[in-house]
């Protein structure tokens, strides 16, 4: 499967290709944590934007960017990447209080989940995202003494390749219940590899496990290519996001989890806008009207 990914994708930190993206999600987060009504609050995410030299004069705080709210990469993308972070930050939290004491993050990238949620007690995060990354958020933390609220175990590994020995080798056990997340990653990875990958989350859970992940529905990504989310991110930070997604055919993951007995629901992000007040609505030429979140529970018997 190594030969698979696009060579785009191959920066091992965070500064380029999908490492990149990483830090503008942290700095979304960052943005969300200083709003008066903020969905999500991540204390820690400003200081992964300092701390890498490609994006230290991005801003943190809304009143940093001149047109606000309405710019479409701080304004309008970065209120979708905190609505995001607040809805799987509930489904992570709703999903171990049924019982699983297990959590995986699969391209974990600058996620803080594991120090920012009040996590019930003996709860493991396991976080999967390649060493550099990784390397780059524990300089972080640990400059800033952070202290997980859950036991957090980092495991270097590419998704690419065999990284279920890596995952099993840090103490993941199959034959306990678990909670999976893959947040903001599916559509960067090759079709093949998206099902490869859910093919063995199908097959490393157990009843009463549950898995969150973001899709994309569009047949053809170039169809947005002039939207003002893409146009704003490639040309006021140089992140080409559809030069970094993968362009083949998507698999249908959904409904090949619910053909293995998984219950599924897919929701668009405006559903939660609604529900919360805040967030992004459907405009034309909308580079968010394919994404989908999906969430599935692999029932008890």
């Amino acid at each position: 499967m190594t030969g698979t990914a696009p060579r785009h994708t191959d920066v091992e930190g965070v500064d380029g290709g999908v490492g990149l993206t990483a830090l503008l999600v942290a700095a979304a987060r960052a943005i969300e944590t200083h709003r008066d009504d903020s969905l999500a609050r991540d204390g820690y995410a400003e200081h992964f934007v300092r701390a890498a030299p490609a994006c230290a004069d991005w801003p943190v705080r809304i009143d940093q960017v001149p047109d606000g709210d309405g710019n479409p990469l701080w304004g309008r993308f970065a209120r979708y990447f905190g609505l995001r972070t607040r809805v799987l930050d509930d489904f992570l939290l709703r999903s171990v209080r049924t019982g699983p004491r297990q959590v995986v993050l699969l391209g974990a990238g600058l996620d803080t989940r594991a120090f920012r949620l009040d996590w019930p007690s003996g709860r493991t995060v396991f976080e999967l995202d390649r060493a550099g990354v990784l390397e780059f958020k524990h300089r972080v933390l640990t400059d800033l003494a952070a202290t997980p609220k859950a036991k957090r175990v980092a495991v270097p590994a590419d998704l690419r390749t065999d990284w279920v020995t890596a995952l099993t080798g840090a103490g993941f056990d199959p034959a306990a219940p678990s909670v999976w997340l893959a947040e903001g990653l599916l559509f960067y990875l090759p079709g093949p590899v998206e099902t490869y990958l859910i093919d063995t989350v199908d097959r490393l859970t157990t009843s009463g496990s549950a898995l969150a992940f973001e899709a994309k529905l569009e047949k053809d990504l170039l169809a947005y290519r002039d939207s003002p989310i893409y146009t704003a991110t490639r040309e006021r930070i140089g992140i080409d996001l559809l030069d970094l997604f993968d362009a083949g055919p998507r698999p249908d993951s959904a409904g090949v989890l619910t053909a293995k007995g998984w219950s599924t629901s897919m929701h668009t992000p405006f559903d939660f806008t609604r529900r919360h007040g805040r967030g992004p609505l459907p405009e034309p030429n909308d580079a968010l009207e394919g994404n989908r979140w999906v969430f599935a529970h692999k029932p008890r018997p």
